[in-house]
C-alpha cells in the first residue's frame, strides 16, 4: 500500500483572506508538483482525501483533475494542524488501497514520523508547501519512504 502525504500549496495570511485561500505562486507551485509527479512516478491513489480546509481543498483539487481517484475525493476531520496524528496512522494501518492525503503542518510532518519511527516529535520529513512524500507500507506493517518532491525541486 502506498500513501500519498501532501502539504498544501502557499496560502494566503489570515489578514489578507480569512478563508485562506492558495496564492498563485502555492498554485503554480502545486501543479507544477503534479505535473511531475504524473510524468516520472507511478501515482495511483483510490481516493485523496483532505481535511476540509480550503487551502488543502484546492490543493486535492488540483490532484484529482490530474489523478482522477477512482473514490474520488473527500473532506474528513482529525486532518487539521493540531490535530493528533495516531487517528490517521491507525486509519492507514489497515487501509487496502492506495491513499493521498492532503493536510496541514504540524499534523502531517508528526503523522510521517509517527508511522516511520513510533515517536511523532522526531521530525524525519521536512515538509514545504505543494510537497508530497511517498510513504509504502511494507508486508510487516513498517512504514518506508519511497520518494519525495518539493516545488523547489522541479521547474
Amino acid at each position: 500500500m502506498k500513501l500519498y502525504l501532501v502539504h498544501h500549496g502557499e496560502a494566503r495570511s489570515k489578514e489578507e483572506d480569512p478563508d485562506r485561500n492558495l496564492t498563485e505562486k502555492g498554485l503554480e507551485d502545486v501543479r507544477r508538483v503534479v505535473a511531475y509527479a504524473s510524468r516520472h512516478m507511478e501515482i495511483r491513489p483510490a481516493q485523496i482525501i483532505h481535511s476540509g480546509k480550503t487551502r488543502a481543498k484546492q490543493t486535492a483539487d488540483v490532484w484529482a483533475e490530474n489523478l482522477k481517484p477512482s473514490r474520488g475525493i473527500i473532506a474528513m476531520e482529525y486532518l487539521n494542524p493540531m490535530d493528533n496524528p495516531a487517528v490517521w496512522a491507525e486509519r492507514v494501518s489497515d487501509a487496502g488501497d492506495d491513499l493521498m492525503l492532503v493536510g496541514h503542518l504540524p499534523h502531517i510532518k508528526r503523522m510521517t514520523s509517527l508511522l516511520l519511527c513510533g515517536n511523532p516529535d522526531n521530525a524525519i520529513v521536512n515538509f514545504q508547501n505543494g510537497g508530497i512524500v511517498c510513504l509504502s507500507r511494507e508486508e510487516n506493517g513498517n512504514w518506508a519512504v519511497c520518494w519525495f518532491i518539493l516545488p523547489s525541486m522541479v521547474s
